[in-house]
């Protein structure tokens, strides 16, 4: 036994000799069940490249061993490299102000102007692409929050008022989920290869590559959902190495479960869930169904803790987490995301405008000071007392965010493009952004009276990975309800967060682009479906080349399908045949 095992030895009890059958039994050449480290059950290590690999391509001893660390890092890049070069593409065109760019790239600016949004003129797209912006301090009834608008704001900050600035960030953020969603593979399925499988798959969606073009918040809601999925999976190995590092060592080297270690351990400061806390208040500062996304990666992550305790050798669980774990999981995460809520509001706060008895309050936000307005139209009640400056502010956006929420459930004008979530799996209706019909030797379309041409920017999921992914579900929902297979359930959180809540709201106005939310977890089922095309590592030669054969074919497939479909996810100009070939369903007209 080694020095560093010897004080955990010391705290556990002795190894049990094994019973006597089975030692009768070994004469024979019995060989019982082999032992198995629970640290390694509690945090499994990674499937690294194997360091002769390296060492092949003439690379030294040394120098093969840090690139075998590295790779963890220099795949993913190189696939967030391939991702950002995609969405950087010529992301100025088209150079107009397409489909709901209307309200964001505006609200935006009003932001970094006023610390509100603002009304505009009915000519405002016009005139902001001839360089003139026509700002006004008119408060705007927005049905949004803040977050999402701030950050398109930050792109018009560094480049200006015009289609690439407004696009900026969105697609900086969606080469970045790129990035993490390799990462995040790697850490699910201790595979570098998978992990970037994945990323690949994210890369080359057409309904990601569309919204990392467009200046919309959905692709920023999802950035922070992801962002918070990866700070929760850190938190979940950070937490369970604790617990393996506590527990006793027998004299074999083996770590064993420990009942009292298992339900008495405090596993202290976690600040990667209050950091996940803080991801999932700026999704709900994005758009509200972070709120779901909440609520669902909240259980997940006490459920994870559960497994944990379980794992290292608890009896009684689930007190065991009700009474170590339970509360601050709640802490680290609801009062965490409440907070980042309310701050986001600060501009709102900040700008309380000037007052007038002719013409009541201006320049200031939308009800900002409805608590200080007489009735009909106000809350009919100022509180004058100490914390007024406080109350006040809080009931006016109280009564704001009642509004909203009123808007939003009665929300049912009929709309072109609207479609009911049951479709969004299959992509049976996308929502075309952007569509016009160049004439003849105009905008790329030949100079030939016969020819006609089409240009259209449709956000339309990559067709063979989303079916592809209806499969993968399939699959992931037998690992998870029979096999328990953690990955498939988290995976599945993922995906039910963000999909399940809108069958709640089958008679609202909604679209197919909000199912931009949960395409990363579609791509992480999808890699783990190829895993399993792959084969276990210990699966004869002939299984894993039929395995390789399989999956190499479907994620060609896949990136042929991209390809084929990317002239319409970037509204280039190709003739009017070739624009009608791709409209394989006749709902995507």
């Amino acid at each position: 036994m080694t020095s560093d095992t010897a004080p955990r030895a010391q705290r556990g009890r002795p190894a049990a000799a094994p019973p006597p059958w089975q030692r009768r039994l070994r004469r024979f050449g019995y060989v019982g069940r082999p032992h198995t480290d629970v640290r390694d059950r509690l945090v499994p290590p990674y499937a690294e490249p194997d360091v002769r690999l390296f060492a092949l391509l003439g690379v030294g001893p040394a120098a093969a061993a840090r690139m075998a660390r590295w790779i963890g890092w220099i795949g993913p890049l190189l696939v967030a490299l391939f991702a950002g070069l995609l969405r950087f593409w010529r992301l100025g065109s088209p150079d107009d102000v397409i489909f709901d760019e209307t309200y964001y790239a505006k609200d935006a600016w009003s932001l970094l102007e006023f610390g509100y949004e603002t009304n505009w003129p009915k000519d405002a797209n016009d005139r902001i692409l001839d360089g003139t912006i026509p700002t006004s301090d008119s408060p705007a009834y927005v049905v949004h929050p803040p977050v999402g608008k701030w950050v398109i704001g930050i792109g018009e900050k560094l480049f200006g008022m015009e289609p690439f600035g407004w696009r900026f960030m969105v697609a900086l953020l969606g080469t970045l989920s790129v990035l993490m969603i390799c990462r995040i593979g790697r850490r699910l399925f201790r595979s570098t290869f998978l992990g970037c499988v994945a990323g690949v798959l994210l890369a080359v969606d057409g309904l990601h590559f569309v919204m990392s073009r467009t200046a919309l918040l959905d692709l920023v809601l999802m950035f922070f959902i992801v962002a918070a999925f990866g700070c929760l999976l850190v938190d979940r190995d950070t937490a369970r190495a604790r617990l393996a590092d506590a527990l006793p060592v027998g004299p074999d080297g083996y770590a064993r479960p420990d009942a009292a270690v298992a339900e008495r351990l405090r596993l202290g400061l976690r600040p990667w869930r209050i950091g996940a806390g803080v991801c999932l208040g700026l999704a709900c500062a994005t758009k509200w169904n972070g709120l779901y996304v909440l609520a669902a990666f909240g259980l997940m992550t006490v459920a994870w803790d559960v497994g944990a305790r379980r794992v290292a050798g608890a009896r009684h669980t689930y007190r065991a987490v009700a009474r170590r774990d339970l509360p601050w999981a709640f802490a680290s995460t609801v009062p965490v995301a409440i907070a980042v809520y309310i701050a986001s509001w600060t501009g709102w706060f900040a700008n309380s405008g000037t007052y007038s008895d002719q013409k009541g309050w201006q320049h200031s936000g939308y009800f900002r000071h409805w608590a200080e307005s007489p009735k009909p139209g106000g809350g009919g009640y100022s509180d004058n007392g100490p914390f007024a400056w406080l109350l006040n502010p809080l009931r006016s956006l109280w009564h704001y965010e009642t509004e909203v929420y009123k808007f939003h459930v009665g929300l049912d004008d009929p709309h072109i493009y609207q479609s009911n979530p049951w479709s969004w799996l299959v992509q049976s209706r996308p929502v075309s952004y952007f569509y016009e019909s160049p004439k003849p030797g105009e905008s790329g379309c030949p100079a030939s009276e016969t020819e006609k041409c089409a240009r259209e920017v449709l956000a339309l999921g990559t067709p063979l990975l989303w079916w592809a992914a209806c499969c993968a579900l399939v699959y992931l929902l037998f690992r998870w309800a029979l096999r328990r297979d953690w990955r498939a359930g988290a995976i599945l959180c993922g995906v039910a967060a963000g999909y399940l809540p809108w069958f709640l709201y089958q008679d609202r106005t909604i679209f197919n682009f909000y199912a931009v939310v949960f395409v990363p977890f579609l791509c992480l089922a999808v890699a783990m479906l190829v895993g399993a095309l792959l084969g276990p590592p210990g699966a004869t030669e002939t299984r894993r080349a039929v395995g390789a054969v399989g999956a190499g074919t479907l994620v060609l497939l896949i990136l042929w399908n991209f390809i084929y479909f990317f002239p319409i996810y970037t509204g280039q100009t190709i003739p009017v045949e070739d624009w009608r070939g791709r409209m394989w369903l006749d709902t995507w007209i």
